[in-house]
Order: structure tokens, then sequence, then C-alpha cells
């Protein structure tokens, strides 16, 4: 079993704020800052473990107790996951497994629980708006009654250039953001990683942090980029089938649709071959969000 979960790789914001040494002290710091607390006892912090609910092989989720509160934190680098209050609420039940214990639910006095909070911090490319709330009742098929159950998910983009205010009360979320964007600016050249790791370190962004874990913040960040491309691809293919499905059921919507998405994209790939015509077709397709038989298809048809 203990094998099993081995199988899991952590993300660079998994490491920083539940794995490394400094983990409670940056997880109190995020908890501050949400809460606009002031709290230094990092014995407050109870890290809760959960496997394999909101990201399946790839880690990229926390969980813990502070102050009476259970509090999920996801970071996205993708499209934002419209189904994330679900995944949250199959999240937070197998928490309160282990933070409640089993007898004291069978009792007739009220057990107290602590409360509930999600976030999911994005970090990726596409815009997104500053903060925005999920709904687990935006998914009922009826419209929500007294005895529904609602959860909401508070997204918020914590790129740097966004300047939201919670990288200026939490000093470590936001030289992680610095750091994630580094990377993203040598992300087309040789050892992009390396090059970006070595540039904060210089200007002191998570400097301790990457001196000491260097190698493994490389490895990690490969892994996590690997996961994202694989995470593109299953939207493009669910895209794609869905226009194919479209097609075959013969309603003339879906070809409607599907026709007008490809004439936006192919017009996309067409302007930023002409923009940046040194970029390979990965790069493009990486860019865009597509797959790289778009973007060749898309060169053969303008011949470019």
């Amino acid at each position: 079993m203990e094998k099993e979960n081995r199988e899991h790789k952590d993300s660079v914001f998994v490491d920083l704020f539940y794995q490394d040494e400094t983990a409670k002290k940056n997880l109190l710091s995020l908890y501050n800052a949400l809460h606009d607390t002031n709290y230094e006892d990092e014995t407050i912090i109870r890290k809760v473990k959960i496997d394999d609910v909101l990201y399946k092989n790839f880690k990229n989720d926390i969980s813990c107790e502070v102050n009476g509160q259970v509090l999920v934190f996801g970071e996205h680098m993708s499209t934002i996951n419209r189904n994330m209050p679900l995944r949250c609420l199959m999240y937070v039940g197998r928490a309160y497994e282990q933070l409640v214990d089993s007898k004291a639910r069978y009792r007739t006095t009220l057990v107290k629980i602590p409360t509930p909070e999600f976030y999911v911090f994005y970090n990726g490319e596409k815009e997104q708006p500053l903060e925005r709330v999920l709904s687990l009742s935006d998914a009922f098929m009826n419209p929500a009654g007294e005895n529904s159950v609602e959860l909401k998910v508070k997204v918020i983009n914590i790129n740097s250039d966004k300047a939201h205010e919670i990288l200026g009360k939490c000093g470590i979320l936001k030289e992680y953001s610095q750091f994630i964007s580094t990377v993203r600016k040598y992300s087309y050249e040789e050892s992009a990683i390396k090059k970006a790791i070595k540039e904060c370190i210089e200007k002191g962004i998570l400097a301790d942090y990457l001196k000491r874990k260097g190698s493994e913040v490389e490895n990690m960040l490969i892994a996590e980029y690997s996961y994202e491309e694989d995470i593109q691809v299953k939207q493009e293919e669910a895209r794609q089938e869905g226009i194919w499905q479209g097609r075959r059921e013969g309603r003339r919507e879906g070809r409607r649709e599907g026709r007008q998405e490809g004439i936006t994209l192919s017009a996309d790939i067409f302007q930023m071959v002409k923009k940046q015509p040194d970029l390979t077709n990965k790069q493009i397709a990486k860019n865009l969000g597509c797959s790289v038989e778009d973007v060749e298809s898309t060169r053969k048809m303008f011949g470019i």
C-alpha cells in the first residue's frame, strides 16, 4: 500500500506548503493572509493527508486543520476545472473520516467538526479573473431546495502580474508566483528550469529553498509540466470527440459550432506563426492549448 502512494508525484506547490521542512511555517503564513490573523505558533497546524481525489496520479493539492477549520488548497496551471466543488465535496468527506472519531459519529449529542474552506490558486497562462467562486449547486440537475447541500470554492489568480492582494500578505506565495513566472520566461530556452533557479537565487526569490532542493525542484517541475501537457491533450481529445459526436448524430448546431471553433483556432495559429515565426509547432500548440496536428494542418492550409 505504501508503494502505491509513492507513485504520486508532488508539485512544487505541494512540496513548499506540505512536504518541505518549512511547510508548516509557509502554511501558517498562507492561513494568516487569508484570514487577516497573526498566528506564530506552527503547532496549531495539523496536516491532513488525502490521496487520489482532486488529481489522480499527480499531487497538486493539500489540506490541513487550523484553529477549528479544515482548509483544502489546490493549484491549477491548466484551464480551471468547473467540477472542483464536486471533487472538494468528496475530498472533505475523506478528511472528516480522519478528523472525527468513528465512535463519535453515532452519539446522540452534537459532534462539533472543523469548518471547511476551499481554495484553488490559479497559476496558469490563460486569462482568468482575479477571483471567482465555483458553486456545487451550479451542477445540480434541479434547482436547489431547502435541504440541498452547498459547497463553494474560491479561485484566486496568483499570477504575479495580476498582483492579487494575497501576494502582498503572504511573502512565500508571492515568491512562489515569481518563481513560476521566471520559469515561464525561459520556457523556450535550453536548460530553462536551471536558468530560472539560478536567477531566482540571485534575486532572493525562494533562495534558501532552491539552494537546498534545486535538483528536486527541477524534477518536480518537469513532472508537473508533463502532467499539464497531458491534461491539455485530454481536453483537446474531448473537444474533438464532442465535435465528431455532433456530426455523427447529424446535429446542425454541433456542426456549426465545430466548424466555427476550427475557423477560430486556425486564425489564432496563423497569427502566432506570423508574429513568432521561430516557434516550433509544439510550442505553438502548447501556447494555444491545441494539438500539434492542428498547427501542422493550418500551416499546410496557408502554406506557412
